[in-house]
């Protein structure tokens, strides 16, 4: 039997509590090393302790290069990415992938580069696709895919992405993985023990052994990817930019997945990337509705001082211009506030140009008397 003694997991939102749930029926004995990543960008992590908590497993937070021993639990630092290499771990503050920094693709990928068929990948709960392609990684490298079932998931969009387009070995309920990890971690615990070849320290696998999704994007496919060498083309230059930095992008598809990458390293998923330009297009919105509420103040208050210094006809051309502001503002909160309402009932957002184009913008009312 082959020995699955390295498991990484990834989750988004709703999976502080499906990650408690998978651990808290692991063994205190467990023969392998558990790597989580769970989408948390900014500010202070209690995630370790409270899968602590939960199960007989010690989990931490690891520093840059700890390195890897078995019935650990190593826990993504926050704004930073969880990487595998040669018997250790790697805290890198890298490029972000598909909007997160830790993601989860960067994990699946250097465990899969580095461990092969001794990997099991998790994909957890979670909005958006992060996990698939490194999914992929897992399964070309020989090791397991396990998935939680999506109709059990509090956001089923990660585990649903992973099951279409990664052959999945089980679709579990959450209850159920950690049990499965425990038979898969054991079934080859003897083995492992006696195979020197095999130990945490090995050597990380040749490229060629892994299969595109590992290497297509990056030249280091163990790290998240860093900037672009001259010679680098990773994929075809497409006509996008990055939501980021607004750098080129470069597309990259093998068997239905996509991915775009720019030149500092960036990385998305066609569903990130467009999560990640609605996010701009919002903020563009919100800077629009802060200029046109300071120009209808300034406005006003221009007209007020026009009347004072009897003025009525330079007051008369600032309130119009007022007027005129206030509508256009009134407008792009309407669309704002429709956005949110929508997201918020996890209704799909309206197109902004449709919605554009069905609200007519307030003219000034120029037959206002002085």
């Amino acid at each position: 039997m082959a020995a699955h003694d390295i498991v990484v997991i990834g989750a988004s939102a709703g999976g502080v509590e499906a990650i408690s749930a998978v651990v808290a029926s692991l063994p205190a004995d467990l023969p392998a090393a558990v790597f989580v990543v769970l989408h948390v960008s900014r500010g202070r992590s209690v995630l370790p302790e409270i899968l602590t908590r939960v199960g007989p497993l010690p989990a931490v937070h690891p520093d840059d290069g700890t390195a890897i021993q078995h019935g650990r639990i190593y826990v993504a630092r926050p704004d930073h990415h969880l990487t595998i290499e040669r018997g250790r771990v790697r805290m890198l503050h890298g490029p972000t992938e598909n909007g997160s920094r830790p993601a989860v693709d960067p994990l699946f990928r250097s465990a899969a580069r580095t461990y092969g068929s001794r990997v099991v990948g998790v994909v957890l709960t979670g909005a958006l696709d992060d996990g698939t392609a490194g999914l992929a990684a897992v399964k070309e490298a020989g090791g397991i895919t396990i998935v939680q079932d999506p109709a059990e998931a509090f956001a089923s969009s990660m585990p649903r992405s992973a099951a279409a387009f990664v052959p999945i070995d089980y679709t579990l309920k959450v209850a159920e993985i950690g049990a499965r990890l425990t038979a898969l971690a054991r079934s080859g615990a003897d083995r492992l023990a006696t195979e020197e070849a095999a130990s945490l320290s090995a050597p990380e696998l040749a490229p060629e052994r892994l299969g595109p999704h590992v290497v297509a994007m990056e030249p280091d496919a163990g790290r998240p990817p860093l900037a672009l060498s001259e010679g680098d083309r990773p994929g075809k230059v497409s006509v996008f930019t990055c939501p980021e930095c607004h750098g080129t992008l470069w597309e990259a598809e093998e068997r239905g997945l996509v991915r775009y990458r720019c030149r500092v390293g960036h990385i998305y998923s066609p569903e990130s990337m467009l999560a990640a330009q609605t996010d701009s297009v919002d903020r563009a919105l919100w800077i629009a509705l802060r200029s046109l509420e300071e120009r209808a103040a300034l406005t006003h208050r221009l007209a007020a001082r026009a009347r004072t210094r009897n003025n009525l006809w330079v007051a008369k051309t600032f309130d119009e211009r007022a007027l005129a502001a206030d509508g256009h503002a009134a407008t792009v909160r309407d669309l704002l506030v429709n956005r949110m309402s929508h997201h918020e009932a996890g209704e799909p957002v309206p197109d902004l140009v449709e919605n554009a184009q069905a609200a007519e913008m307030p003219k000034a009312d120029t037959k206002k008397s002085e």
